[in-house]
């Protein structure tokens, strides 16, 4: 008998919860695996809601990992310069089958030195600063480049993990997931992306996270200025 698929998720503080929980039910969903919530400790991660989240692996247990994921979220600027979440993420991804991404989890694994070289998607806010890892931004719901997969921001993580379903084992159980889950997108306008939201709309949207986005490029630069 073949040993369950080893799936790892990163939970951090001020994860966006459902970056994560997104694909945690789409994986713990697939026959034979084995779903990991990862932190430095066991103790209860708040997310940037009111959801609290509780980890099942610390990195000092946490098995090898066949697939090792890093969501976004507000808490992925302190992973920038966190060495002790990099290093967890380069010696996990040096054995694992992918490497992957939700959100601006991609600028996480940037930051480890995992994308130099790859194509990779993330967050629209922080298209701009995967270059600063070495990556080339692409603007697509879900990237696949080798083994690296990133999905787009935030609900693209849904289907970032039934692509990658299909990959592990094959479509028909990616698709019978899908259908379980009722996943039939139809969402009740038509401004979920900088393309199709109306302009007042995206000016608001732009206007209420320019402090946190400036944030976090500074902090994405310096986390990038250590790896030259």
């Amino acid at each position: 008998m073949s040993s369950p698929l080893q799936i790892g998720l990163l939970v951090f503080p001020r994860v966006t919860q459902l970056d994560l929980t997104g694909p945690v039910q789409v994986f713990s969903s697939m026959p034979d695996a084995k779903v990991h919530l990862i932190w430095k400790c066991l103790e209860p991660v708040p997310s940037d809601s009111v959801i609290t989240l509780m980890p099942t692996a610390t990195f000092a247990d946490c098995p090898k990992l066949d697939v090792i994921c890093v969501p976004g979220g507000p808490g992925t600027d302190e992973l920038l310069e966190d060495e002790a979440v990099l290093e967890f993420l380069r010696r996990q991804a040096a054995g694992a089958k992918y490497v992957t991404s939700v959100c601006t989890g991609s600028l996480a694994l940037g930051a480890a030195g995992l994308l130099r070289g790859y194509r990779a998607t993330t967050h629209w806010s922080a298209m701009e600063m995967l270059a600063l890892f070495g990556a080339t931004p692409m603007q697509t719901r879900v990237c696949i480049d080798r083994n690296r997969i990133t999905g787009g921001g935030i609900t693209a993580g849904i289907d970032f993990a039934l692509t990658l379903v299909s990959m592990l084992i094959d479509r028909a159980t990616a698709e019978a997931i899908q259908l379980r889950l009722e996943y039939n997108p139809a969402p009740p306008f038509n401004s979920g992306s900088p393309e199709t939201a109306p302009a007042e709309v995206l000016a608001l949207m732009r206007e209420r996270i320019a402090p946190a986005q400036a944030r976090r490029l500074a902090t994405a630069k310096r986390a990038a200025a250590r790896m030259e």
